[in-house]
């Protein structure tokens, strides 16, 4: 039996030799086949592969350099920190002055401090594409908030310029660094782009940071001086405009979360900052029996509790009626987000009763009814609250913007304008691009006012911003401003 076995093995073995021959000749067929297929195609690919390198050297390179170059550009030692009319705000400003005439843009600034670059295109008179961002930030900032929409875009203009393209299109682009849009110095945000959506009161002028400067003084110490007269002229008129598109960090983790570089933006929450102040009667720590005190700090605990218990279950407190309804609710149940980010105390000493407590309450949510609602319903039993602890208190809005719904035939051109990118990146056809809502407020929320807006969020790490920890990786710069030259071509 152990010859036919011996046999039979040997045939076995020159069979998978054999098999295992044929599949390796079919592999180098295949890969030579493939090879001549992309070779056919010729000189096209090669002027393909060229504009890729230099769209990464421009768009990812050069980008993350000017970037980093932004990013320390600060008012103070050892963190990133740039408000409105400061020394490093207007050395950031002339910083990107030059970086757009590199691009080939017209500049100057406006008397709100708002710079400003443009290129005229083939018809001057046709409606403008504004594109924008802001290039203040928050204290112990990070470096790609704002400017990266600013950088993008400059970025996706000097490809054009660079290929010979940018005479091409077909109306003209401006691209907007827009002076303050967080508010960190005078508490008012979007003065940059609400003075050019023409939404900024004249009595804005007249708000004073800490030291008692106002936005008028400020700007006029920076030779900017500005008149009630001439903040209204800084209006765009509506017909001139076509549309503003904004490239922003997503500062929130789902892009991250399911995997994406880029996502589009559905709209952006509406926004309500209020001012809470509860006074009680101050007095001795050791002294005031707990039953006789009238505690601001524990009512205002408690306000806190209260205002935590409504936003995480709206439909607990709210009641059903014709502006309350179900889909109210459910938009609630899913951007309903509340925040308290801000308490202080008088005479805040360990040993004291506190006479006074002030705290700030932010408000947000895509449905402005339901948002309203939360408001109203809050207010009820806060002043329950106060009356029950025999504490005063007073609610004081502060600032209030609706939602913002951005434009479908717009987002529609950004997203095909991602795919586009993510696709000359990797050669492949992408899954569908994200569609997100913002929780965090844009300077297209004060653009809204003027045009259709569109946005593009870009993945960051952790969903972290507002930090030194803030982070977009290399090629996700690159891919926003593939994304811009994407969507600039379609207005070739």
């Amino acid at each position: 039996m152990a010859v036919p076995f011996a046999k039979s093995h040997f045939l076995w073995s020159f069979l998978s030799i054999f098999l295992h021959i044929l599949a390796v000749f079919l592999l180098l067929l295949t890969t030579y086949v493939s090879a001549h297929t992309f070779s056919d195609i010729g000189s096209e690919d090669v002027d393909s592969s060229r504009r890729n390198d230099l769209y990464s050297e421009i768009l990812r390179d050069e980008a993350l350099a000017r970037l980093n170059e932004l990013g320390k550009v600060s008012d103070a030692d050892g963190y990133l920190e740039r408000t409105f009319m400061s020394a490093a705000s207007l050395r950031a400003g002339n910083l990107i002055r030059c970086w757009m005439e590199d691009a080939g843009l017209t500049t100057w600034f406006d008397h709100m401090g708002n710079l400003h670059g443009r290129f005229e295109g083939m018809n001057r008179s046709a409606e403008t594409l504004l594109i924008g961002s802001h290039l203040d930030t928050v204290v112990d900032a990070g470096i790609f908030d704002g400017s990266l929409g600013i950088i993008s875009a400059l970025s996706a203009l000097k490809v054009l310029k660079s290929n010979g393209m940018l005479a091409k299109l077909k109306r003209p682009v401006e691209v907007i660094a827009f002076s303050d849009e967080e508010g960190v110095r005078f508490q008012s945000t979007f003065l940059g782009s609400a003075a050019i959506a023409g939404i900024l009161p004249v009595s804005a002028l007249q708000i004073s940071d800490k030291s008692g400067v106002t936005v008028q003084d400020s700007l006029k110490e920076n030779s900017l001086g500005i008149t009630e007269e001439s903040l209204l002229q800084l209006k765009y008129d509506s017909k001139s405009v076509w549309g503003y598109v904004e490239v922003h960090i997503e500062q929130g983790p789902l892009l991250e979360w399911v995997g994406f570089p880029l996502g589009v933006v559905k709209g952006i929450a509406g926004q309500t900052r209020l001012k809470v102040v509860v006074k009680g009667s101050q007095g001795h720590a050791g002294t005031v029996p707990m039953s006789l005190r009238q505690d601001p700090m524990a009512a205002a605990a408690e306000l806190i509790v209260l205002l935590e218990r409504l936003c995480k279950n709206p439909k607990d407190f709210l009641s059903y009626d014709d502006q309350c309804n179900d889909s109210t609710i459910e938009s609630l149940s899913s951007s309903l987000v509340c925040t308290v980010g801000e308490i202080s105390t008088w005479p805040s000493a360990s040993n004291v009763i506190p006479g006074q407590v002030t705290f700030t309450v932010d408000i947000r949510a895509m449905d402005d009814m339901g948002r309203e609602a939360v408001l109203y319903e809050l207010s009820n039993q806060m002043y329950q609250i106060c009356d029950r602890r025999s504490v005063s208190c007073i609610v004081e809005s502060k600032h209030d913007a609706k939602a913002v719904v951005c434009d479908s035939e717009l987002s529609s051109q950004l997203k095909f304008a991602a795919n586009v990118a993510l696709k000359r990146m990797t050669g492949e056809i992408q899954d569908e691009v994200p569609i997100l809502m913002s929780g965090a407020g844009h300077d297209a929320m004060a653009m809204s006012h003027l045009s259709k807006v569109g946005m593009l969020f870009v993945r960051c790490r952790g969903g972290i911003s507002h930090s030194p920890a803030e982070h977009v990786l290399d090629d996700d710069v690159w891919a926003a401003g593939l994304a811009i030259v994407a969507f600039l071509e379609t207005h070739l």
